[in-house]
Order: structure tokens, then C-alpha cells, then sequence
């Protein structure tokens, strides 16, 4: 299934190797955040790719256009098939990134990555937003990052099954929804940290491109079983 990546976001490099090994026939990919890279690094990375897995780097840049732009070059050295940047670090670091990206690409002989901007996390509501100096509401907030990075140049964005149909009618069919926040049914019921959460199905009613899981898969006493599970009630 395309449509479901698996978040690797376990204690080990060789967990998260095993659960690749279980979930790659059925999964469409795996994402790789902070908590992995920071323990097992670029290697990690390569060695999922070299399983002939896609991989989602999922590190979030955030920085000036130079500095995120050789860390983009450093992730498609990696076999990363898509990266992921802050929207929030404006239009020209965006702009770096997806020049990065595509040099990167070109000089190795290989695909450019998918590079899509992070909106606004999932584990903030109107409140959290208003504490960061932002007055407009969150869904416009979501709606005018995506709207940027899409001017950009980037082919999505980061957000929360909540905003995915608003996104969709701002940037069109062909942009790129990646959808965390996913709980409920066959995801199980525990949001966590998460506090704007929909189900799998619903998310891709809504407009999701990608379902990005995690705990509900990785956590499960099957994690094979449970993401069958979810792949059942996307079909």
C-alpha cells in the first residue's frame, strides 16, 4: 500500500532494521525522524534503502538558506526519496532546498527527492499557535503555509488530517498531503502527544497523498497484523 508510511521511531537501528524486514511487503515506506537518526545516523538510512525501501527523512530543517540547503545535498547522499523542511523558515530557504535537492540529484545519477514543507505540527491547537505570535486561526495558517511552499517549488506538505481538504482546495490534486495524527480504528484509539487526529480512511477521504503511523504499527503485539489491519479499511 503506496499510501502508508511506517514511522521508525523505536529504540534501535536494529528494531527498526527487523521491523522493515516484517512491514516491507505491505507498507509503501518508512520514516525516519530525529529520535532514530540521532541514534544510528546516515547509515541507518542506507541501509533501509538498500533493502529497496523508500524512505521518509523526516528532520524537519529549519535554518538559513545555506546551512539547510547543504543539509538537503548531505540527506539525497543518503537514498532519502522525501525530505522534509520547515514552511515557517520562509520562501527563500525553501527555494535553497529545492535547488539543493535537485543538484544533489543530478550529480548523483539519481531521482530528486520529494521535498514538502511542515506546516503545523500536530500536537499544537489554536492556543499553542496563538503562543508562537501567530493571531490567524490555525487552518489559515496551514492554508497560507502550504500555499508558500508550494510557490516555492516543493511538491507538498506536512499537515494534519484536519486541514487536508482546505489544503486541497488551495493547491490543487497534484500537491502532496502527508498526513501524521493518524488514531482511531484499526490505528487504535490513543492519540499521545497528538491532539489533531483523524482515522486512516477518513484522512484519505479528506485529501491525504501519504498516512504517515507509527505507534499503532510499531507498538502492536503484531505489527504485521496491524498494519494489514489498516490497510484493509483504506481498501
Amino acid at each position: 500500500m503506496d499510501q502508508l508510511l511506517v514511522a521508525l521511531d523505536v529504540e534501535s537501528g536494529r528494531r527498526a532494521l527487523d521491523l522493515a524486514d516484517t512491514l516491507k511487503d505491505i507498507a509503501g515506506g518508512f520514516k525516519v525522524g530525529s529520535r532514530l537518526f540521532t541514534l544510528e545516523g546516515p547509515a541507518l538510512v542506507r541501509a533501509l534503502v538498500d533493502r529497496g525501501t523508500r524512505v521518509f527523512l523526516d528532520l524537519k530543517f529549519h535554518d538559513i538558506p545555506n546551512t539547510v540547503a547543504q543539509a538537503v545535498d548531505a540527506a539525497v547522499q543518503t537514498g532519502a526519496w522525501m525530505i522534509d523542511v520547515h514552511a515557517s523558515g520562509g520562501s527563500a530557504m525553501m527555494q535553497a532546498a529545492v535547488r539543493a535537492g535537485r543538484d544533489a540529484a543530478e550529480r548523483l545519477g539519481r531521482p530528486a527527492p520529494l521535498l514538502v514543507g511542515i506546516t503545523v505540527l500536530t500536537s499544537m491547537d489554536e492556543t499553542g499557535l496563538r503562543e508562537t505570535g501567530v493571531e490567524r486561526s490555525l487552518v489559515d495558517q496551514v492554508v497560507t503555509l502550504a500555499r508558500m511552499t508550494k510557490d516555492a517549488g516543493l511538491h507538498g506538505v506536512v499537515a494534519s488530517p484536519h486541514e487536508t481538504s482546505s489544503i486541497r482546495q488551495a493547491c490543487g490534486p497534484d500537491f502532496a498531503i502527508v498526513t501524521p495524527g493518524i488514531r482511531g480504528a484499526s490505528a487504535g484509539g490513543a492519540k499521545n502527544d497528538q491532539i489533531r487526529t483523524m482515522g486512516p480512511a477518513d484522512a484519505i477521504r479528506a485529501g491525504a497523498t501519504y498516512i504517515v503511523v507509527g505507534r499503532p504499527i510499531t507498538a502492536a503485539p503484531d505489527p504485521h497484523a496491524a498494519a494489514e489491519a489498516m490497510v484493509q479499511e483504506l481498501r
